[in-house]
C-alpha cells in the first residue's frame, strides 16, 4: 500500500502501523486517519498476519489532533474530524459488525486480530483515543497521557466517556477527564490504562516478544472469537454472554485448531494453529 503519514511491514506473522510525523509528534491528520484504517484492514485480510502493532515514530505515540486542525475549529465553529454515523457493513472477517464498531475509531475491535498499542511517548487528546481503542496497551516508561479536550474548551470525545470506566473504572475517568492532566507510564499502570510498562531502551523488544509469543502460541480463531465475545459482552447480560459461550464452544470443539491444540500439548512440541 502506497501512504504518505504512516508506516506499514509486517515481519514473520506480526503487522507494524507507524504514524510516520515524527517531527510533530505524530499528531493526528485526515491523511493519517485513512491511511490507519486501510492499513488496519489490510493486516486484517492477510493470513500470514496474526498480530498487529500500532506505534509512532520517534519519540512520540500521537500527541492529538494536528494544531492546523484545531486553529481551523476556531476559525469555523466547525469539527475537524467529525464522526459519521455507520453506515452497516460487517467485519472484515465477514462477520456482522455491531453499529457501534463502524464509527471513526471504534472499528477497531471488528478488527479480527489483536491491535496492540506500542505507546513509546506521548499519547495526548485523540492520540489517547486511539490508543484506548486498541485492545492492549504498552507503555516505555517514557510514555505520558492525558486527555487534554476540557483544556481546550472541549468535551470527552469520540466515546471516551464510554470506554473509559470501562476501562479504568469511574473514578479515574472521571479524574483524568475532568482535570485533563498529564500523568505518567507508573500511573497509566496502577489505574489499568495501560498492561505493561517497559524500560526504553528495551521497549521496542519486550513489545514484539509479547506480540511473536501471540502470534506463534496461540490459536487465531480463538483469538478471533475471544476478541468478539469480549466486545460482544459489553452489551449483553451475564445470561446472555453465558448462552454466547456455549455456542462459541460447541462450533470450538469441531475445529482443526482445537484438534491441533490437544495434539501439540500431548505430544510436547510447538503449535501448528491454521486459524481454523
Amino acid at each position: 500500500m502506497t501512504t504518505q503519514e504512516i508506516l506499514y511491514g509486517v515481519s514473520g506473522r506480526v503487522a507494524t502501523i507507524t504514524l510516520n510525523r515524527p517531527d510533530k509528534l505524530n499528531a493526528w491528520t485526515r491523511a493519517m486517519e485513512q491511511e490507519v484504517r486501510q492499513a488496519m484492514h489490510e493486516a486484517a485480510a492477510d493470513d500470514q498476519v496474526r498480530v498487529i502493532v500500532l506505534t509512532g515514530a520517534g519519540r512520540g505515540f500521537c500527541a492529538g489532533a494536528d494544531m492546523s486542525l484545531l486553529q481551523g475549529v476556531v476559525e469555523r465553529r466547525e469539527h475537524p474530524l467529525p464522526d459519521a454515523p455507520a453506515s452497516g457493513g460487517g467485519m472484515p472477517d465477514g462477520a456482522e459488525a455491531r453499529a457501534d464498531f463502524q464509527r471513526q475509531y471504534s472499528y477497531f475491535p471488528t478488527i479480527p486480530k489483536p491491535v496492540i498499542a506500542a505507546i513509546n511517548g506521548p499519547a495526548i487528546g485523540l492520540g489517547l483515543v486511539i490508543a484506548m481503542f486498541c485492545d492492549l496497551r504498552f507503555a516505555s516508561e517514557d510514555a505520558r497521557f492525558g486527555t487534554a479536550f476540557a483544556r481546550r474548551g472541549l468535551i470527552a470525545e469520540y466515546g471516551l466517556a464510554w470506554l473509559l470506566p470501562r476501562v479504568i473504572g469511574h473514578a479515574h475517568a472521571m479524574d483524568i477527564l475532568l482535570s485533563a492532566r498529564i500523568f505518567d507510564a507508573r500511573e497509566a499502570l496502577r489505574i489499568g490504562l495501560v498492561n505493561q510498562v517497559f524500560a526504553g531502551p528495551s521497549f521496542a523488544d519486550s513489545v514484539y516478544a509479547y506480540a511473536n509469543d501471540l502470534a506463534e502460541h496461540v490459536s487465531p480463531r480463538s483469538i478471533r472469537v475471544i476478541k468478539r465475545q469480549v466486545y460482544e459482552a459489553m452489551f449483553q447480560t451475564l445470561g446472555q454472554a453465558l448462552d454466547t459461550s456455549t455456542e462459541e464452544m460447541r462450533a470450538s470443539l469441531q475445529c482443526e485448531d482445537f484438534k491441533e491444540g490437544v495434539a501439540h500439548f500431548l505430544e510436547k512440541r510447538a503449535p501448528a494453529f491454521q486459524g481454523r
